[in-house]
């Protein structure tokens, strides 16, 4: 694997347009004294590079009926069967995120349900004939913090580049 670094202008393009997702390009270029084009090939390096990994709306569930947010732990009965779970776990829409952990649980999940009914019916009807020895649910009053890494004070770093992007140079 080889390393390529991250330099002030990266910094200063990532922190803009972490703000503002629709900033356009040469706001960004006139924030950054640079031309438009040389921001559009910084910000297809970044996404190459996988530093970028999209922009997207965020969707507030609340505001579109979904009043119910848990975190699930879940231990799987038979380990072998763990890509096939997390296969099935992909089909769950309700599932927004799904974590393999260290500790007490195999895997672990946030989801979003309308109500309580809603989510017990997806713990029971969609989790539970996946093969689980055990779940546990809490469920979150509120999101007390929620937010992205911060790029203001980030150190300049190394971003890994897997061996067949090296090549491509």
């Amino acid at each position: 694997m080889a390393h390529r670094s991250l330099d002030r202008l990266d910094k200063k393009i990532l922190h803009l347009i972490s703000e503002d997702a629709r900033i356009p390009f040469l706001e960004v270029a006139r924030a950054c004294n640079v031309s438009g084009a040389a921001i559009h090939q910084r910000i297809q390096k970044l996404t190459n590079l996988g530093v970028i990994k999209g922009s997207q709306f965020i969707i507030d569930p609340e505001r579109i009926g979904y009043e119910t947010c848990a975190f699930i732990g879940l231990n799987l009965k038979n380990p072998e069967k763990f890509d096939d779970v997390v296969e099935a776990l992909r089909q769950i829409p309700e599932i927004v995120e799904c974590h393999y952990t260290t500790g007490e649980y195999d895997l672990f999940l946030k989801i979003y349900a309308y109500n309580n009914h809603h989510l017990m019916s997806v713990i029971h009807d969609k989790l539970m004939p996946l093969g689980l020895s055990r779940s546990e649910s809490s469920i979150s009053y509120n999101a007390v913090i929620d937010r992205t890494l911060p790029i203001e004070g980030m150190k300049v770093a190394d971003v890994v580049l897997e061996d067949d992007e090296e090549e491509e140079e």
